[in-house]
């Protein structure tokens, strides 16, 4: 868990239900966020998803770990 968020090994999710976003973002400590959409039941979330593929060494226990949105509950 950081900064309230779990992040999950990517190997752990199903992978069918993200597509890639073009939307990112920088973090001063944690280095640059690629989002994915979610896509379920029909419904799909714009950037719910996001992972740092080359966090900075501060951050280095999220590499190859996914965080979601809130409201998104990962079963």
């Amino acid at each position: 868990m950081v900064e309230g968020n779990h992040y999950f090994p990517v190997g752990s999710l199903n992978m069918e239900y993200l597509t890639a976003s073009d939307h990112t973002m920088i973090c001063s400590w944690k280095g640059a966020a690629n989002y994915c959409h979610l896509n379920v039941d029909d419904a799909p979330k714009n950037n719910a998803a996001w992972f740092y593929a080359n966090p900075k060494d501060a951050a280095a226990n999220i590499k190859d770990r996914v965080a979601f949105g809130k409201g998104i509950s990962v079963v």
